[in-house]
């Protein structure tokens, strides 16, 4: 069986919808999305705008390898969707959406995270931060990093 798997980089306005509809199937009862937006600020600093740069063929390639990663250890059954915006978004833009769709509940969720996870730790996408004080920085991504209280 061809695993069901979309995998892309995009210079247009991602869609959710589009998403959702590649992992439906009839077998399946879970749907699980992450979809990454631009918020206003990071880090204390106020935020109006972030770039993302990527390296399409390799960033395409690393996410094929982690939807086989995640097939491989949460089931077989899976639809997988991952694409990420290349560009220049205004706050509130879709940055990246991915979807799992599964027979159950407890995989989608398993593979959404893992997806989410690898992506930020391997793929050669670099996010430079527009500031609302006109400055603007590359920064790293981050993997459960603990300033989800600031």
């Amino acid at each position: 069986m061809t695993q069901p798997i979309y995998t892309g980089i995009s210079e247009e306005i991602l869609s959710i919808e589009k998403a959702a509809d590649f992992v439906d199937a009839a077998e399946n009862g879970a749907l699980n999305m992450f979809i990454g937006k631009v918020r206003n600020h990071n880090m204390g600093k106020a935020v109006n705008a972030v770039s993302y740069d990527v390296f399409a063929p390799l960033a395409c390639n690393v996410f094929q390898e982690i939807c086989a990663e995640a097939t491989a250890q949460f089931g077989d059954r899976l639809r997988l969707y991952i694409e990420h915006y290349k560009g220049k978004l205004e706050i509130g833009g879709i940055s990246i959406i991915i979807a799992v769709g599964s027979p159950h509940r407890d995989e989608s969720f398993q593979a959404c995270r893992y997806l989410i996870e690898q992506l930020k730790i391997r793929a050669p996408i670099w996010k430079q931060e527009h500031y609302v004080d006109g400055d603007s920085e590359w920064v790293k991504g981050h993997t459960l990093c603990g300033h989800h209280h600031e």
